[in-house]
């Protein structure tokens, strides 16, 4: 499958889109008007959201003008398939990590994404695969709860075991 880039320029300017409207829907809860003291919490992101989307709109359309006026560069292909195999080979597993880490924690997510993509994509071994991304999430657990004293997201495994 062949990727041109106006295709890629389209869907950047969406996905730019919708963090801005993620934005601006979002600060709506916090107020975007002005109090007493001045702006109220979500003045600022409610209008860099806008911004966003603005700019996403404005993006969108000036690759389709560029498109109409006989730009041969919205035509040039972006991505050749083989690179679009590689590209999706860890975008999907990235996707995956981030469903998995919001049910099941930061670490046992990351340690079966490290699992996978050092497999998969790394050619290695399977049992070294396994030990890369539970060493790897071992470590994360001592810099950041131990030693930084910050809490990452925990799901329910971790909770069983204690480690809570």
């Amino acid at each position: 499958m062949r990727i041109k880039r106006l295709h890629v320029e389209i869907v950047t300017a969406i996905t730019l889109a919708a963090v801005g409207a993620l934005g601006a829907t979002g600060a709506l809860e916090l107020g975007v008007s002005w109090s007493e003291s001045g702006p109220m919490p979500g003045y600022f992101p409610f209008y860099v959201g806008i911004i966003l989307i603005v700019a996403a709109f404005a993006s969108a359309a000036q690759a389709i003008f560029r498109l109409k006026m006989g730009s041969e560069e919205m035509r040039e292909t972006f991505l050749e398939p083989e690179q679009t195999r590689r590209v999706l080979s860890f975008l999907l597993p990235m996707i995956v990590f981030v469903i998995v880490t919001v049910f099941l924690g930061t670490y046992i997510g990351t340690a079966l994404y490290l699992f996978y993509v050092a497999w998969r994509n790394g050619g290695y071994k399977p049992w070294i695969a396994i030990l890369i991304g539970i060493v790897f999430s071992i470590a994360l657990y001592f810099v950041f709860e131990k030693a930084f004293q910050v809490p990452l997201h925990k799901g329910p495994i971790e909770e069983m075991l204690g480690i809570y």
